[in-house]
């Protein structure tokens, strides 16, 4: 339900210029006929930008009237805008879409949104923090901390270069390189043996660190979703038989009732970094114990269930309309 204005404005519509929305998202979804037909509560359209980190370049000033502009080399998907390059200045920006991927690092992209101080969802300086996994995972060992067995966290060994990676933990172990992502860069390790082949290779990143955890035989993962006070909870099954089959193979994915303990985790979650507001906590459910252990959470750009995607995109932007209808720079001309 859009979010349309109770005492509209005495000019026409068509008299207000549109408040500008920067979507980044290029893997899925089409932003232009998600928010079509909304409007601020003071009559104003929205003109939706959909566009890649890759397809942009941006610029920021202290001394114009322009202040921000994004230069979008192509527009995203091409049949929601005509695909043509274009210069826009947003007035928010709504990111869905990994910083840093193994492929693409768009941090001098991020931090040209934060000169500016570009409002979005979730902010942009989480999002920033989000590029450092060594700072998300500091941020949920200090939940368990806090919290203790209601908020359960795998246990890890953080090693800032080959020389520091003494891990003496349990084995098999799981390795994993920088900001390892959605199953890329990392490696199971079987032994001491093997620990010390990998320390070699890890000798061949010296500007790269690493994290050790215990390989745990699970059953099924868990993702619990939040996204501003709507709930969600699914388990992912593998059927491929790969250990990281969830992230990178086959795996069946339902949804469950969304328990009391998993939406405390979200809520615990949505406190780090200032607060997030869209937001995903994975855990794994191990073997024989049924002990459910918190592994990682992702924050704007967590990836929606293909089933509930439709629901979730709408939920995010009456997210997006909320914010937007909160700045005085949208609502006043």
């Amino acid at each position: 339900m859009w979010f349309f204005s109770s005492s509209p404005p005495a000019a026409d519509d068509a008299s207000l210029p549109p408040a500008v929305l920067l979507v980044i998202q290029a893997d899925a979804y089409d932003w232009v006929n998600i928010m079509k037909g909304a409007r601020l509560h003071n009559g104003r359209a929205l003109r939706v930008i959909q566009t890649s980190w890759e397809d942009i370049h941006v610029h920021c000033d202290t001394y114009s009237s322009a202040s921000l502009c994004i230069e979008v080399r192509k527009p995203y998907p091409p049949v929601s805008e005509k695909a043509r390059p274009m210069t826009v200045q947003p007035d928010f920006v709504l990111i869905r879409n990994e910083v840093r991927t193994p492929g693409f690092d768009a941090r001098s992209r991020l931090s040209g949104l934060l000169f500016a101080d570009c409002p979005s969802v979730n902010s942009l300086e989480s999002i920033q923090l989000f590029c450092d996994r060594a700072h998300v995972m500091g941020q949920l060992h200090r939940l368990h901390r806090q919290l203790g067995d209601a908020f359960p966290v795998v246990p890890q060994h953080f090693a800032s270069s080959h020389r520091s990676l003494m891990y003496g933990y349990t084995f098999p172990a799981v390795v994993k390189v920088g900001s390892a992502h959605a199953g890329v860069g990392k490696m199971q390790i079987r032994d001491h043996h093997q620990m010390s082949d990998f320390r070699s290779v890890l000798a061949m990143m010296p500007h790269e660190h690493c994290f050790v955890e215990p390989f745990i035989v699970g059953v099924s993962d868990l993702r619990i979703q939040k996204i501003g006070s709507n709930y969600r909870a699914f388990r992912r099954s593998d059927v491929s038989g790969e250990w990281k089959s969830t992230n990178t193979g086959t795996a069946i994915m339902e949804e469950l009732d969304c328990e009391p303990r998993w939406r405390a985790w979200a809520d615990a979650a949505a406190g780090i970094f200032g607060g997030l507001e869209i937001l995903t906590v994975d855990a794994i459910i191990e073997e024989g114990s049924g002990k459910e252990l918190i592994i990682e959470v992702n924050g704007t750009s967590s990836g929606l269930f293909p089933d509930c995607a439709a629901a979730d995109n709408q939920h995010i932007a009456e997210l997006v309309l909320e914010r937007m209808n909160e700045l005085p720079s949208t609502l006043n001309l």
